[in-house]
């Protein structure tokens, strides 16, 4: 007699069934951090805030010496005209017109002084100029180089007591009267040439109203 069959047991699954997402891999464990003592906390934050005091502090600190040194060198020019009247500074133009004196340009340390009573009124004016525009100013008076004289003084003693000019030492002076009969203002001129490039002019420009 034959004995009935066992059914046989199911096999063990060796793989994932299906939809089952295998186990992932934790990320590795590096060496941990250590926490940041009291100490060394203390000296990063005293670093950074030397940064920033040197990223701010030091162009601040240059900006005002620079303001400092400025002012000072203003008011050194300010007390230099202010002990013989002359103000720094172009005339206005007013000015330059009804005395007739034409500033070229470009023209540097210019500086002037009006004074007027009931008999004459008179416009001081100094500027360094190039070559070129002291032949402009020149002919804006109507006239050239060659109506200078070498060695002529032409500006009154009484006129470089009031501005503090000096015609001598080691200038080489050229002048000019640019006379008018009035109420024309007539010019009272001298340049300095010691340097060619870069002469000097000192203008007296009086008129009888």
């Amino acid at each position: 007699m034959t004995e009935p069959l066992t059914p046989a047991a199911p096999a063990a699954r060796t793989g994932a069934g299906p939809g089952v997402v295998p186990a992932q891999a934790g990320p590795p464990e590096g060496p941990r951090r250590p926490a940041e003592d009291r100490g060394h906390r203390i000296k990063r934050r005293a670093l950074t805030l030397l940064t920033i005091v040197l990223l701010i502090g030091v162009p601040a600190g240059y900006l005002v010496v620079s303001a400092a040194q400025s002012r000072a060198s203003g008011r050194d020019k300010e007390e230099k005209y202010a002990a013989t009247g002359m103000t720094e500074g172009w005339p206005a133009k007013l000015q330059r017109r009804i005395y007739q004196v034409p500033v070229p340009v470009p023209a540097e340390k210019v500086a002037f002084y009006e004074t007027n009573n009931w008999r004459t009124s008179r416009l001081y004016v100094q500027f360094e100029t190039t070559p070129a525009g002291l032949d402009a100013f020149l002919a804006g008076l109507g006239t050239d180089r060659d109506g200078l004289v070498r060695g002529k003084n032409a500006i009154s003693d009484r006129a470089q007591q009031i501005t503090g000019w000096t015609f001598d030492g080691t200038g080489v002076w050229w002048g000019l009267v640019n006379a008018h009969p009035n109420p024309a203002p007539t010019q009272d001129v001298m340049i300095d040439l010691a340097d060619p490039d870069l002469p000097m002019v000192y203008v007296v420009s009086h008129t009888v109203p």
